[in-house]
């Protein structure tokens, strides 16, 4: 997330200045009115931290070249000048581009910290040495970025939350839950785990799809082929001849001049609404909506829903004291469950049960309606007996299990509906081009042939 730094003064004419983090120019300006409305300062400047490329040199020595991000290019020379170098060249960095790091290059950079921590090596010390041994340029600056900004006492979600767009969203957030939770090896330990499940499944996925997809596409850009140049061909020379027009072919030619005389129309009557529909899951009420469809789908809903429990399970373990106050456990772990919809059903039926009425957790999740009957059994016989927490971690290793051996089900079912859609779309060119073929004049343009 870009970072800007805003100056200006207050209304004692006193000079103030400060940082912060926006996604866009319009959460900019909102951050912004809420900083004047709040503190009642005036802002007449605004900088983005950008990167510079510099090169410089001591004494006679070969130049030295690096980058650097700052605010301005001012900082950049300030701080080369009071290291002892001779500034050469300094410019802003033309393509500050930071590409989403690999999945498998977070994966390993979560394991890594989970190992290390297991080890009892202070966390600081993670950072710097992940951050020397990382090949991948993005995820080097980004470790060093995060490094810097808890040695500055910022809180978790604040430093990992400007990540986002880099690490994705659920890393983000269960590396920022681990930092307030006074067990990060378990929640580091649960995060890589499932984060090396996602990108097999995936990875599998992508490659079980892979020819079926191309097959695909070739398939509908020939069928588009047919429909939108083939046909008008016929149209024109048909409309010289009295020639019986098999019924396929008759509605193919219909069909053709339909589409090329509405085809804008139809692109933007299907953009638009596409658009509008993608920017409404992006709401909160949207999301909430998505998420319910998406665990009510056939199969894969099951495997994603299942994914969600496992999840909220596994970091309830990792947080849950056992004694006094756990409702932000339970708070955290609908957090990060990755599904909207289960979050707000616990958040607004567990969490005000629990607090106004004083009914057992279980009681409360049995109500929301988005837990099956085995996880709400296996959470009551762990709260009865006193063991909830190993109930949980068992809950999750149940589900963890579960849901890998049915990914490769899920991946054979899609793989069954691309070649399915494939067969029929091969069907239907069979048989207009075998009505194609069938076709034949009786008589000129004139009369006769």
């Amino acid at each position: 997330m870009p970072e800007y730094r805003y100056i200006g003064l207050s209304l004692a004419g006193k000079p103030v200045q400060g940082t912060l983090y926006a996604e866009n120019r319009w959460d900019l300006k909102k951050k912004l009115q809420d900083i004047i409305k709040e503190h009642r300062v005036n802002i007449n400047k605004i900088e983005k931290k950008v990167t510079f490329e510099y090169k410089v040199r001591k004494g006679l020595d070969k130049p030295i070249s690096g980058e650097q991000r700052a605010f301005s290019q001012a900082e950049v020379q300030r701080a080369l000048l009071n290291m002892g170098f001779q500034i050469v060249s300094i410019r802003k960095k033309l393509f500050d581009f930071r590409p989403k790091i690999p999945t498998l290059d977070i994966v390993i950079f979560v394991r890594l910290c989970a190992d290390l921590l297991r080890e009892k090596f202070p966390y600081d010390e993670i950072l710097l040495h992940l951050a020397n041994d990382t090949s991948n340029r993005t995820l080097k600056e980004t470790i060093r970025e995060i490094h810097k900004d808890l040695k500055m006492g910022k809180e978790g979600f604040q430093v990992y939350g400007r990540h986002a767009k880099v690490l994705g969203k659920f890393t983000v957030h269960m590396l920022s839950i681990a930092s307030t939770s006074g067990n990060m090896e378990q929640v580091y330990e649960s995060t890589a785990k499932y984060l090396q499940r996602d990108a097999d499944f995936k990875k599998s996925i992508r490659s079980a799809l892979f020819m079926p997809v191309i097959v695909l596409v070739a398939i509908i850009a020939t069928f588009i082929f047919y429909i939108m140049y083939i046909f008008p061909q016929m149209t024109g020379m048909i409309a010289k001849y009295d020639i019986a027009i098999p019924p396929m072919t008759k509605y193919c030619m219909g069909l053709s001049t339909f589409l090329q005389n509405n085809i804008i129309t139809l692109i933007i009557g299907f953009t638009i609404p596409v658009l509008l529909l993608m920017q409404y899951f992006r709401t909160p009420k949207g999301s909430i909506l998505f998420d319910r469809i998406m665990i009510s789908l056939p199969v894969i809903g099951q495997l994603l829903h299942k994914s969600s429990i496992e999840i909220f399970a596994r970091v309830f373990h990792a947080l849950y004291s056992g004694s006094g106050e756990n409702i932000n456990v339970i708070k955290t772990a609908a957090s990060a469950c990755r599904n909207s919809y289960m979050e707000m059903k616990i958040n607004e039926i567990v969490i005000p049960t629990m607090l106004r009425e004083g009914k057992s957790f279980t009681e409360c999740l049995e109500k929301t309606d988005v837990f099956p009957q085995n996880a709400i059994h296996r959470f009551r016989s762990g709260e009865e007996s006193g063991t909830l927490r190993k109930s949980a971690l068992q809950l999750a290793d149940y589900y963890e299990k579960e849901t890998t051996h049915k990914m490769s089900r899920v991946v054979d079912f899609i793989n069954l509906i691309v070649s399915m859609l494939v067969t029929v779309l091969i069907l239907v060119l069979t048989l207009i081009s075998s009505e194609i073929g069938m076709v034949s004049p009786t008589s000129g343009p004139s009369g006769n042939f």
